[in-house]
């Protein structure tokens, strides 16, 4: 009996694998059937996002063209650092022992603050090590730009070749040549604005800080002489060279060249100082009407009709166009003088087609 028993239990442990083996079997199976669902759930949403993306851009070229601009300025702030100090590296146009120059992107910020994730000087030590090696010492920041200026800039590869290009820039041995298209055109076509710039609170529904112009003259009211007054102790004097490169559509290319380097001098001294502000410079087109940068949107820059017809865009739309800033060469002393030179970015070459501003001196 006791031998049967024992062949008994011997018997039984076979089925009890058996029916470990089905249960595993049985999970493997819930766990496919999970899995494949899980795929058809995400190649649903895949599909679902696929189709709100078509139906979200429009037909219209140019208001495409904003908003693929409004979206390359979130992505570039929701990237992982390694992909952005690759979109650097992609643009880089020069460098050597001493220096790297890049085409700085629009919407990217030279320096972090609130609410931003991502700007060019957090990702320097990356970049060093993409275009030289992991053990290359961060790069360092010359000079700097405003987040929504395109252009050449100029990065050291050393501490001690940043403070020399540094003292450069503050003795004016950097010669800075910027494109720009702007309202109107400017009368005479070539000149130089002399006229010291300050930082002033605009009183309106959301009080806020602009600059503005902060002139040592005036014109007497009584008999139009001109007639100096006294100067503001907080003005900085600003100078900007202008010449006239081409116009039409009620619309100009200026090339520009500021001799100093004060907050936002050529949207100033172009607003104020000639009347022509910068096509899409929605903060300095008005004074009291704007909220500060960053909350413009309810006061857009207001276009002539001829412009809105060749941008194909309404009025109401207006707000979407970008600021057409571009730092388009810089001169450097550095040892033999090099002449870096960044072509214009892709909106603001449509731009120039548009508007039929022919550029044919440069």
């Amino acid at each position: 009996m006791a031998a049967a028993s024992g062949g008994l239990r011997r018997w039984w442990r076979p089925a009890a694998g058996l029916g470990r083996a089905v249960r595993t079997a049985c999970g493997s199976g819930r766990a496919a059937a999970e899995a494949r669902r899980a795929e058809k759930l995400a190649e649903r949403l895949r599909a679902r996002k696929s189709e709100e993306e078509k139906r979200e851009i429009p037909k219209d070229p140019v208001r495409r063209r904003v908003r693929e601009l409004a979206m390359l300025s979130k992505q570039l702030q929701q990237v992982h650092p390694n992909v952005l100090a690759k979109v650097l590296k992609q643009g880089t146009v020069y460098q050597n022992e001493e220096i790297v120059v890049i085409n700085k992107p629009y919407g990217l910020p030279v320096h972090g603050g609130p609410g931003i994730k991502n700007c060019i000087a957090d990702v320097l030590p990356i970049l060093a090590k993409m275009l030289e090696n992991m053990k290359a010492e961060p790069l360092h920041l010359c000079h700097r730009l405003d987040k929504e200026t395109t252009g050449v800039m100029v990065l050291a590869r050393s501490k001690e070749v940043a403070e020399r290009i540094r003292l450069l820039f503050k003795t004016r041995q950097v010669e800075k040549i910027y494109w720009a298209i702007s309202l109107g055109d400017p009368d005479p076509t070539e000149g130089i604005v002399e006229i010291p710039i300050v930082e002033k609170e605009v009183r309106s529904h959301q009080s806020h800080y602009k600059m503005t112009l902060a002139p040592n003259y005036r014109l007497s009211p009584e008999d139009g002489k001109v007639v100096k007054i006294r100067k503001n102790r907080n003005a900085e004097s600003a100078v900007t060279r202008y010449r006239l490169l081409a116009r039409s559509s009620a619309c100009s290319l200026l090339e520009l060249q500021p001799i100093t380097g004060v907050k936002h001098q050529i949207r100033v001294h172009l607003a104020y100082g000639l009347g022509c502000p910068i096509l899409g410079d929605h903060k300095y087109s008005h004074w009291s009407k704007l909220a500060p940068q960053g909350c413009f949107l309810s006061s857009p820059q207001k276009l002539p009709e001829i412009t809105l017809k060749k941008l194909k865009l309404v009025q109401s739309k207006a707000r979407h166009l970008p600021l057409h800033l571009h730092a388009h060469r810089l001169s450097l002393p550095l040892g033999e003088r090099l002449d870096l030179v960044c072509k214009p970015p892709l909106f603001f070459q449509k731009t120039l087609k548009k508007l039929e501003l022919d550029i044919t001196n440069d």
